[in-house]
């Protein structure tokens, strides 16, 4: 009973904690070994109603391409495609593609705007009624029906039209993870769901009422943009066992790739920069802002050092399927998130362990639906 599934991506092996690709490599850091767009066809066939997305980047990639792609994956999946739009936060990627250093934040938001105008621009070429297919006439489609895009901006620009009928959804389901100033505003006019990682309850209430409050000055209704936190489950029979579990998954993290994680996503050496004034000085345009709000938000709650904050691993919700629904349904019910998004402590096994112990209590308690009520993605995660 997922909604969806996306991939996070990055184009390069970090290399940033001391200066090298060393600790990912040796440890097994988190890389993005096969590319997603060759991955979630194979997935459409073998599913029926998860969603599919991929992480694609404005910065890097053009709108024809991307437009192009996903159309295909919606098409392939029946209406199932989504797209996690991000701009790129490591100048590794950069240096992937050709350019000497990564564009600066505002750039990187501006540049986004007109990749997705582009993209809708050129999925909005064919008309939903285009399709003719008139054999006895030899009729394919109404050419008065499809258009040229013509979009042309500061950054990007395309002719179009796209060379295939308008997919199911007509667009893929757009996600967003953007958490400073200019990510929030780049959410309200386009998120469709918007990937969260603040650390607490009360961060998580003040980041869903600011998110719902641009939506709404955009000209959207709230319910137009989901805000979905992500946790990290274990769960067992029993609080002992989940704690046990729990104890023992922590006991596997190593603290080198924990630091080299966060020094990825931070966008700086954090065994060289030990607080935020040091983060700031040598981040330049790298970094994530929402991984650094949680950072310091687990520094404040807690009240330890910024360095210390920085190598602990991701905070887990730890229980039995009750107090786990517990805990999912105070933030819920809190105003702190329409949903949530999973990240595997162990994969596939937690996702495994939620659905066969999780998922019924949700459902018992009439927080998750029992049968899916729509064919594509959108119309399951509005459901």
């Amino acid at each position: 009973m997922f909604d969806g599934c996306f991939f996070a991506d990055t184009f390069g092996i970090p290399d940033i904690h001391r200066g090298s690709f060393a600790t990912y490599v040796e440890k097994g850091g988190q890389i993005s070994y096969l590319d997603p767009m060759m991955v979630l066809p194979l997935m459409a066939r073998a599913t029926k109603h998860l969603g599919l997305g991929a992480t694609l980047s404005t910065t890097f990639q053009h709108p024809y391409l991307i437009a192009r792609m996903l159309s295909s994956l919606d098409h392939l999946s029946g209406g199932r495609a989504a797209w996690n739009i991000v701009t790129s936060a490591t100048e590794l990627e950069a240096r992937n593609f050709g350019l000497d250093a990564l564009p600066p934040k505002e750039t990187r938001y501006d540049q986004a705007d007109e990749v997705l105008e582009a993209c809708c621009a050129l999925w909005s070429s064919w008309d939903e009624d285009a399709l003719v297919l008139d054999r006895e006439a030899g009729y394919f489609a109404d050419p008065a029906k499809v258009h040229y895009a013509n979009y042309e901006g500061r950054y990007v620009r395309t002719r179009g039209p796209l060379a295939m009928p308008r997919s199911p959804q007509g667009r893929p389901v757009f996600l967003q993870a953007g958490a400073s100033e200019r990510g929030r505003q780049f959410a309200a006019r386009w998120a469709e769901a918007v990937f969260a990682s603040n650390n607490d309850k009360a961060n998580s209430i003040a980041f869903y009422d600011d998110i719902k409050a641009r939506v709404v000055a955009a000209g959207r209704a709230p319910g137009d943009c989901l805000i979905l936190p992500s946790i990290g489950i274990v769960v067992g029979e029993t609080e002992s066992i989940a704690r046990e579990k729990a104890e023992y998954l922590h006991s596997l993290a190593d603290p080198e790739i924990v630091l080299a994680t966060n020094s990825a996503m931070l966008g700086a050496d954090l065994s060289k920069h030990k607080d935020t004034a040091s983060l700031a000085a040598a981040q330049g345009n790298q970094g994530i802002k929402g991984s650094q709000d949680r950072v310091v938000q687990m520094m404040k709650s807690e009240g330890i050092s910024f360095a210390e904050a920085a190598r602990r691993p991701r905070g887990l919700v730890v229980g039995t399927p009750s107090s786990v629904a517990d805990q999912m349904q105070e933030l819920f019910e809190a105003g702190g998130c329409d949903g949530f998004i999973l990240w595997p402590t162990v994969s596939p096994l937690m996702f495994e362990e939620f659905a066969r112990m999780v998922t019924p209590e949700l459902q018992r308690r009439g927080l998750l639906r029992t049968a899916y009520s729509g064919t594509t993605m959108r119309e399951n995660l509005r459901d």
